[in-house]
């Protein structure tokens, strides 16, 4: 089965990911965003609330998951986290599967995964583009959130990769310490080298990038 060349997005909390993300979609390429699969499952009516509901007891409702309550039990305890994404990951693999599909003639696909390398999904794709920005630009951007504290941005970096370490396993880096329209030039440039051969003059890649 054809299928687009597969651009694994990610980046550190802050670093301007979801920004990066709207850009590629604006250039025309297919988005799969990982975290709004997972909240789309987590709410009213989604097809996890019964399995969270049964392992977690006490932390969904008619409106969807309490994040404050689910919250409280899995980030303070790996091992209740690990028993959260066994239930998630198989389904939020199964909504990418029928994202594939729906797009295996388009020549280039975006999957936003906030811990694709964390969570081993690196191999999955065929490059991956890390977005990043200077530490006191992602730090002042975090503390600006509603409800954020310099104890929960420390806890969420805890658990995340160092940004120096996402760079140097990166195929491409998208710098969003600068301006919008920085960033977007070099998304739009990434997206045209992407989906145009050397020697080329359009059309799609012939083969995946590694």
């Amino acid at each position: 089965m054809t299928r687009p060349i597969i651009l694994g997005l990610t980046g550190s909390i802050g670093m301007g990911k979801s920004t990066v993300a709207a850009m590629f979609a604006a250039q025309g390429v297919p988005v799969f965003d990982a975290d709004a699969e997972v909240r789309a499952m987590q709410g009213p009516g989604g097809e996890l609330l019964p399995e969270i509901e049964a392992a977690f007891p006490g932390t969904t409702a008619p409106e969807g998951v309490l994040r404050d309550k689910l919250g409280a039990v899995v980030f303070a305890d790996r091992d209740e986290l690990a028993r959260l994404e066994v239930l998630i990951h198989p389904a939020v693999g199964r909504r990418r599967e029928a994202f594939l599909i729906e797009h295996a003639a388009a020549p280039l696909a975006v999957f936003d995964i906030p811990l694709l390398f964390e969570k081993g999904g690196a191999e999955r794709v065929d490059a991956v583009v890390v977005v990043s920005a200077p530490a006191e630009v992602q730090r002042e951007r975090v503390l600006a959130r509603d409800g954020m504290t310099p104890e929960k941005f420390a806890q969420i970096l805890a658990l995340q990769l160092p940004d120096a370490t996402k760079r140097s396993r990166a195929d491409h880096v998208i710098d969003t310490g600068v301006s919008l329209e920085e960033t977007e030039a070099a998304v739009s440039a990434l997206v045209a080298r992407l989906t145009t051969p050397p020697g080329d003059t359009g059309g799609p890649p012939s083969s995946p990038l590694r």
